[in-house]
């Protein structure tokens, strides 16, 4: 199998990547990645040495966004981007904001719990919640009347929505006034592809720096 996933199941970007591939029914090869021990190696192939990293044959694709689009281009499938020009444009526009100003933030109060003391940055880490509270609330109003981040279809902002409003909701949750979020957030967890890459990642929950803040459900 040429399409290659370099991956971890904990990562909330790879399960960004991962729903669009189960999205698709695109056939593909799982690497598990341990950065510690092939870094050097890693780095060979794009020198960033992030994951998810996409290798197709001798064709390396990075970046997530880059990756859902790169598999509407060369495989068959559902498409991760609407045939619209204006549902396209739309589609980009929110995957850019979730992975920006819900992936980012998270992100940052996860590894902030993870720093020795003397490393911690208090002042980052209020905020990054402010930026996630903002963004809970900009989500909600634009949810309204909506089933899907962008169009008519579950597209790549969709991906990029799961993971990152799985992770925030635990480190930072929305309130019970943001029903719209809360609504979307279900019908994301309803699907298919976004329940196979949580069930995929519970063995490893174990490592989530917010892992006693978990609902039970997830466990």
């Amino acid at each position: 199998m040429s399409l290659v996933l370099h991956y971890h199941p904990l990562s909330s970007y790879c399960h960004k990547v991962l729903i669009g591939l189960y999205e698709r029914g695109t056939p593909f090869e799982a690497r598990v990645v341990d950065l510690s021990q092939t870094a050097g190696e890693f780095a060979a192939m794009w020198p960033t040495a992030k994951i998810p990293l996409l290798v197709d044959g001798g064709r390396v694709a990075p970046e997530t966004s880059i990756q859902l689009e790169y598999l509407d281009m060369h495989y068959p499938g559902p498409p991760m981007l609407p045939a619209d020009a204006e549902a396209r444009l739309e589609a980009r526009l929110w995957d850019r904001l979730f992975d920006q100003y819900v992936m980012t933030p998270m992100q940052k109060i996860v590894a902030d719990r993870m720093r020795a003391e003397g490393e911690k940055d208090p002042r980052g880490v209020e905020d990054a919640r402010g930026m996630l509270q903002m963004a809970y609330g900009l989500i909600d109003g634009h949810m309204a009347g909506r089933t899907w981040a962008a169009g008519e279809a579950f597209s790549l902002a969709d991906c990029a929505a799961s993971p990152a409003l799985f992770y925030a909701g635990i480190v930072e949750p929305w309130g019970d006034e943001q029903g719209e979020l809360s609504a979307y957030f279900e019908r994301l967890l309803a699907r298919p592809s976004v329940s196979r890459a949580i069930d995929e990642a519970r063995p490893f929950f174990e490592y989530f720096p917010y892992r006693e803040l978990m609902p039970a459900r997830f466990l």
